[in-house]
C-alpha cells in the first residue's frame, strides 16, 4: 500500500540509484562545457540581442542542473543515514562545485558588461530581465578576479560548506532520554523536538533540557563550527569590500540598511507589547511567570487538539478555498502528486521547508508532522510556499523565480492567518478560542521578537570577531542569551540549559548566507499589513495578491508593496505590523 505521509520523488529521478542520474549529470557536464565555449570572453561585448540569447541559456542550464540538484537535496533530508542518499549528496556537490569554477566567468563578464554600458538594463529586449540585471548590478563593485572566485569555490567545498554540513548531521543524528508523562524514552531529535508544545509541563521541561543539555555537553563542536563560518565570513567580505558583514545580505534580499534598521528598532519598540502577552499567558497558566518551556505551550485547560494529516488537508484547503477558489489549486495539487513527506523518523532532517521544482511547475515539503495544532500552522505555512512555487513558475521564466526571503514567506504568513481565521470562527468554544489566539501570538511573537534577537546576535558575533574575541562555547553562550534577554526581560525564566538554544538553529551556519533571520522578521511584519488590506477589500484584494505571487523576482520588494497598495519605504510603515499584533492581545484579554 502506498505510503501518504511519505513524499513521491519520481518526477525527478525512482531511487538514488536511477541509471538516469548519471545520464543527467553528463548531460549537465556536456552544458557547462558547451556554454563555456559559446561564451567565455564575449559576453562583454554583448549587446541587448546577444545578452538575451544568453540569459536564455542560462535558464536551459538552471532548469537542468536544478533536477538532480534538488533530487539529492530531497533525498539526503529524508534520511541522512542511508549510503546510497550520503554518497549522491556528496557527488552532487562536488558537482555543482565543479561548475560553479568553470562557470564563474559568466558573473563576472556579465558584471563588467553592465558596468560598461548600464543602459542595456533599460534595453526593451531585455525586459523581462530588467529588474534581474539591476539586482546583478548592484553585486557588480563586490564582485572579484576570475581566478579569486573559483579559489573561493575550492575553499568552500571542504570548509564552511562543510561545517555547515557537519552542524546539520550532527544534530539529527543524536538521540535523547525524555521522560514522556512519567515514561523515560530515548528518541531521535526530530521526535523529541515534535514534545517541545506538548500539553504536560513535566515532559516539555523533560525534553527541553534533554536536548539543549545533550546538544550543550557537544557545545564545542558547535562552537567550532560557527565560529568557523563566521571567521570565514568575515575574511570574505573584507576581500569583496562590503561595508560590513551585513551587506551582502542586503543586497541578496533587494533591500537597504535603512529599511531594515526602522523594522527592527519598530519591533524594539514593540517588545513591550510582547511582554505583555508573556505575562497575561502566564496568568491563563496560572504561573507567577512563564519558563522557556512554557512560551509556546498550550494552555492547561485548553482542549486537546490532535489532528490526523487528513483532517489537516482539509482544513488547509478549506482556509485557503476561502481565499478564492483558484487559490487552492497548489494546495490540492501537492497532496494528489504526494510531494509532501511527513513522517517523523530518525535520520530525517528537523524542522519543515519547501523546495520549488521550476521544471514540474510544483514544489516538495518535508515536515514532520505530529498531529499538533502547530503542526497544522506549518503546514500551512509551507503550502503557501508551495502556492507561491506554483504562480510564479506558470508566470515567470527560471530567472525571475529568485525571490529574496524577504519576499519568499508572504504566501505562507499569509496561509497561516487564513487558517487562523477559519479555526477562530470554527472554535467550539471560549476554551478553543483562546487556545488558537495563543498559538497564532506565540508563532508571531517568535517570528517577530524572538528572530529579532537572533539578528542582534549575529550582528554581535562579528562585533567580536572584530574586537578579536575568540567565540568558543560559553563566549557564543553570553551573546546569545544578551540578545534573547533584551527582548523577553523579566517576562520569561530560562533553563541553564537554554544557553545552547544558538546550537540548533541551521540558519546560523548556511555557507556564504549571512543573517537569514531578519527577513522572516520583515514578512511577519509586512504580510500583518497585507492580511488588513485583505480584509478591507475582500474579493477586490485577491487579484493583487496573485499579482504580486505571480510577479516572482521581476519586481523589487517595494515595487511588490505598490501592487498590494502597501509603501514600505514610509517611516512608520512597520508600525502597521505591530497593531496587528496588538489586536490579537486584546482580542484574548476579552477572553479573560
Amino acid at each position: 500500500m502506498t505510503n501518504k505521509t511519505t513524499w513521491d520523488l519520481t518526477a525527478l529521478f525512482t531511487d538514488p540509484s536511477d541509471p538516469k542520474i548519471p545520464q543527467t549529470i553528463n548531460q549537465v557536464s556536456g552544458m557547462a562545457e558547451e556554454f563555456e565555449k559559446k561564451y567565455r570572453g564575449k559576453i562583454c561585448n554583448f549587446d541587448a540581442e546577444g545578452l538575451l540569447v544568453c540569459l536564455q541559456d542560462v535558464e536551459a542550464f538552471q532548469a537542468k542542473i536544478g533536477d538532480i540538484t534538488l533530487y539529492s537535496s530531497l533525498a539526503f533530508s529524508a534520511d541522512m543515514t542511508q549510503p546510497q542518499t550520503q554518497a549522491l549528496h556528496d557527488k552532487v556537490e562536488k558537482l555543482n562545485a565543479k561548475i560553479s569554477q568553470q562557470l564563474a566567468f559568466y558573473s563576472l563578464e556579465l558584471g563588467k558588461l553592465l558596468k560598461a554600458k548600464p543602459e542595456l538594463i533599460e534595453a526593451p529586449a531585455l525586459a523581462n530581465y530588467r529588474h534581474m540585471l539591476q539586482r546583478v548590478y548592484r553585486r557588480v563593485e563586490h564582485q572579484l578576479s576570475e581566478v579569486e572566485e573559483q579559489l573561493i569555490i575550492e575553499k568552500d567545498q571542504f570548509g564552511v560548506n562543510a561545517w555547515e554540513e557537519l552542524q546539520c548531521k550532527w544534530l539529527n543524528t543524536r538521540l535523547f532520554e525524555v521522560t514522556v508523562l512519567g515514561e523515560k524514552k530515548t528518541l531521535s531529535y526530530c521526535e523529541a523536538n515534535g514534545l517541545l508544545p506538548h500539553p504536560d509541563r513535566s515532559t516539555r521541561e523533560s525534553a527541553y533540557r534533554s536536548i539543549y543539555g545533550g546538544l550543550g555537553k557537544d557545545g564545542e563542536i558547535f562552537a567550532s563550527a560557527l565560529r568557523n563560518i563566521c571567521n570565514d565570513w568575515v575574511a570574505v567580505s573584507k576581500r569583496r569590500k562590503y561595508a560590513s558583514p551585513m551587506e551582502s545580505s542586503l543586497i541578496s534580499n533587494d533591500t537597504d540598511q535603512n529599511i531594515i534598521d526602522r523594522l527592527l528598532s519598530t519591533v524594539e519598540e514593540g517588545k513591550a507589547a510582547y511582554r505583555r502577552y508573556l505575562k497575561l499567558k502566564a496568568k491563563l497558566m496560572a504561573l507567577d511567570v512563564l519558563g522557556n518551556h512554557d512560551i509556546l505551550a498550550p494552555l492547561p485547560d485548553a482542549p486537546e487538539l490532535k489532528f490526523t494529516l487528513t483532517e489537516a488537508q482539509k482544513l488547509v484547503t478549506e482556509a485557503y478555498s476561502r481565499f478564492d477558489s483558484a487559490y487552492a489549486y497548489a494546495v490540492k495539487e501537492m497532496f494528489e502528486q504526494r510531494h509532501i513527506d511527513a513522517e517523523p523518523r530518525f535520520g530525517k532532517r528537523n524542522g519543515a521547508f519547501c523546495a520549488s521544482h521550476y521544471n514540474g511547475k510544483s514544489a516538495y515539503i518535508l515536515q514532520s508532522f505530529n498531529g499538533t495544532l502547530t503542526d497544522v500552522f506549518t503546514l500551512a505555512h509551507e503550502l503557501g510556499h508551495a502556492t507561491h512555487d506554483c504562480y510564479m513558475a506558470r508566470n515567470q521564466t527560471l530567472l525571475n523565480t529568485h525571490v529574496p526571503s524577504i519576499v519568499a514567506e508572504t504566501a505562507s504568513i499569509f496561509g497561516e492567518l487564513l487558517l487562523t481565521d477559519l479555526m477562530l470562527e470554527n472554535a467550539k468554544s471560549d476554551a478553543e478560542r483562546k487556545a488558537l489566539l495563543c498559538l497564532v501570538l506565540d508563532e508571531a511573537g517568535m517570528t517577530a521578537f524572538q528572530v529579532t534577537a537572533r539578528v542582534w546576535f549575529e550582528q554581535a558575533l562579528y562585533r567580536s570577531i572584530e574586537d578579536c574575541e575568540f567565540l568558543d562555547y560559553k563566549t557564543i553562550c553570553c551573546h546569545w542569551t544578551k540578545a534573547r534577554d533584551r527582548i523577553y526581560g523579566d517576562a520569561v525564566r530560562w533553563f541553564p540549559e537554554m544557553e545552547a538554544e544558538w546550537t540548533m538553529k541551521p540558519h546560523y551556519y548556511m555557507a556564504n548566507y549571512r543573517f537569514y533571520n531578519y527577513p522572516y522578521v520583515y514578512a511577519q511584519m509586512f504580510v500583518y499589513s497585507l492580511y488588513e488590506r485583505y480584509l478591507e477589500e475582500k474579493e477586490a484584494f485577491v487579484p493583487k495578491l496573485v499579482a504580486l505571487l505571480s510577479a516572482g523576482s521581476s519586481k523589487s520588494p517595494l515595487e511588490l508593496g505598490r501592487l498590494v497598495g502597501l509603501e514600505v519605504n514610509e517611516a512608520d510603515f512597520w508600525r502597521g505590523g505591530l497593531k496587528v499584533f496588538e489586536r490579537f492581545i486584546s482580542d484574548l484579554e476579552k477572553t479573560v
